[in-house]
């Protein structure tokens, strides 16, 4: 082969591995291209989106809780300025010499320096942690004042959950803590899980705990590499809880409340017979729920834990008694229904009743002689309700007791609310595997027992005798804001007028008639009079021994084992609008006890208005007017 054929083969050589390079590098800047387009056409967005995110933090921002007032406007819940001093750790050289300088202005214990070390500990050196909330405006001044000496000390405002009215309504408000491990555990609601927010942990602040929280804003901020706060760029405040009014009369909850702590331990509920709204509810003692909100202490914790008097126990609602004698107007009505019984039905009275080789004793020794039932209910006859519980039997004062919300759960708008107990036949055998005996009838026909209520229901039994048989259901939730208002048509549970009528004669006479067991304690103002009825409640057995030789009077014996002292009653008579119950633990006879605090809480409701009092006619039941106040 030639020198030229030689060179024109390498030439067409070196051409071929020319063109696959040529074509590799056209491939390789095609792929590179075609990569370029991708991450910026095509995925512009999304590396847009992740390079923002590295330089913009969205942050929540807690929102304003819903206020809470009464059915006139009165606050009973806000927010209050909270002003906190805080520290930066990356401003400050030595921490325990700035803790002390601010010591010497905001009090501050041992436990507080722990936190603040541990949180320093724990969080970037340019995270402000704070020191102490709730201070002054003097300490705001003087820490303000002090700056130049305090470098990486700082003044925040923020919000506080504060109780104008304090102990008065600490039962019904409740109050909010910080949210727990627990809380926080399938809630998908981001805005608990930032530091320092608050939930209502009772009350109403629980029960309504959504429609006050309202809902969490957004603020978007600038940041560095490390994090560190540049400026905001935008802010979306968020939705403030919804204000929430309520049934209750402030300026009643604190006669009543003062009313209540003339005695160691007692509660009262006060509602509209024909709309169930609660004017009052309280217990006594009570506590300050202010102290709550920013953490209780232990000291205090435990002094509220070990009262006798359970101040932290909401007794109107969770409260479980005898209800005693004011048990009876349920046994006159199942006796009355059933037909065993007519209204002109009597019984002779020696002063007790021989079942088997039992006597079962009634309150007054001598007896009462003959009584029908309204003589039995005005005087509050024992062997009267014996006698008529053998005829009508457990079962069906069971029922009735039922139709007048005892021993179920009344709905009211609390957590927490307890439903007492109504027996049965059935019940005990579910419970204890053993028979009914029928003396266990005869204990139940005077409210003992077994037979547990509320309070609470107790004045709900109350507005359904006194409204014409009507299922009215408290509450104490007036509106939500935008939401409708009260309930006032219920319907009715199913007693017969004439028998109706002839129990709310007893009540009547137990207070107005001049040998009513409450008669002292009336209502003497024409217009506004109260009809009742007396309950007291053993605690204790009463021995044949002591019968013999003397029952102990109350008032010598140890607080625990004196009897407690109940009064059911409405007004007014002519034509009722308010129930009231009120219980007195261990206080005593219920005509000498708990009836004038009743009698005084209802005069001061019917005063309060005096145009809803002393009318000709009343409303229809269950279609009243809807309440002026």
């Amino acid at each position: 082969m030639s020198s030229i054929d030689r060179d024109t083969d390498r030439s067409r050589l070196l051409g071929r591995r020319a063109l696959v390079l040529g074509g590799l590098k056209l491939g390789a800047l095609s792929a590179l291209v075609g990569r370029l387009y991708y991450l910026q056409v095509v995925e512009s967005a999304r590396y847009t989106m992740l390079a923002e995110e590295n330089r913009i933090s969205l942050r929540l921002i807690a929102p304003s809780r819903g206020p809470i007032v009464d059915r006139f406007g009165e606050p009973l819940a806000v927010n209050q300025q909270n002003y906190r001093v805080v520290v930066v750790a990356e401003r400050i050289h030595n921490i325990q010499e700035t803790l002390d300088k601010i010591s010497r202005i905001v009090p501050l214990t041992d436990g507080d320096r722990r936190r603040v070390l541990r949180e320093l500990h724990r969080k970037r050196r340019f995270v402000p942690v704070t020191v102490r909330e709730n201070l002054t405006w003097e300490q705001v001044a003087t820490i303000e004042m002090n700056t130049p000496d305090l470098p990486g000390v700082a003044i925040e405002v923020g919000e506080l959950r504060h109780y104008p009215h304090a102990e008065a309504t600490a039962h019904i408000m409740g109050y909010v803590g910080a949210v727990s491990e627990s809380e926080l555990k399938g809630n998908s609601d981001p805005v608990l899980s930032l530091p320092g927010f608050r939930i209502g942990k009772a009350g109403i602040e629980k029960y309504h705990e959504k429609v006050l929280r309202g809902t969490a804003g957004t603020s978007q901020l600038e940041v560095n590499a490390v994090g560190r706060v540049i400026r905001e760029l935008s802010r979306d405040e968020g939705q403030s809880g919804r204000e929430i009014q309520l049934t209750i009369d402030i300026a009643l909850q604190h006669y009543v409340q003062q009313r209540l702590a003339q005695e160691q331990s007692a509660s009262a509920v006060v509602m509209d017979v024909h709309t169930g709204g609660i004017y009052a509810l309280c217990s006594h003692p009570s506590y300050d729920p202010n102290q709550f909100t920013m953490g209780i202490n232990a000291e205090l914790w435990e002094e509220l834990l070990s009262n006798p008097a359970t101040p932290l126990n909401n007794k109107a609602v969770v409260g479980q008694y005898p209800p005693g004698s004011t048990f009876k107007m349920i046994v006159a009505l199942a006796g009355l229904e059933s037909g065993a019984i007519t209204g002109r039905h009597s019984v002779f009275c020696p002063g007790y009743m021989e079942l088997g080789d039992h006597r079962f004793h009634c309150w007054k020794k001598g007896g009462h002689g003959t009584v029908d039932v309204v003589g039995a209910l005005r005087h509050s006859c024992d062997v009267f309700f014996y006698d008529l519980s053998r005829r009508v039997g457990v079962d069906r004062i069971a029922e009735m007791a039922k139709r007048f919300g005892l021993g179920e759960r009344t709905g009211l708008d609390l957590p927490h609310e307890r439903p007492g107990l109504i027996p049965s036949i059935a019940w005990k055998k579910a419970t204890y595997g053993k028979s009914w005996d029928m003396g266990e009838t005869l204990v139940a026909s005077i409210g003992q027992g077994y037979v547990l209520a509320t309070p609470l229901q107790l004045a709900v039994m109350t507005c359904r005798l006194a409204n014409g048989g009507y299922a009215v259901k408290p509450h104490l939730t007036k509106q939500i804001k935008t939401v409708a208002g009260e309930q006032t048509a219920w319907p009715p549970i199913g007693v017969k007028k004439e028998n109706l009528d002839l129990v709310l004669r007893g009540m009547n006479e137990v207070t107005n008639a001049p040998n009513g067991t409450a008669y002292k304690s009336r209502i003497t103002e024409v217009g506004y009079e109260m009809a009742g009825k007396t309950g007291s409640a053993q605690v204790r057995r009463i021995t044949m021994a002591e019968r013999n030789t003397g029952v102990k009077k109350n008032e010598d014996l140890p607080w625990r084992e004196r009897d407690h002292a109940l009064f059911v009653s409405f007004a007014p008579v002519q034509a009722p609008r308010y129930a009231c119950a009120v219980f007195v633990e261990h206080g005593g006879g219920g005509s000498a006890v708990a009836a004038p605090i009743a009698r005084d809480i209802l005069l001061e409701t019917q005063k309060r208005d005096p145009g809803r009092a002393a009318v000709a006619e009343g409303p229809v039941p269950g279609r009243p007017e809807e309440p002026r106040g």
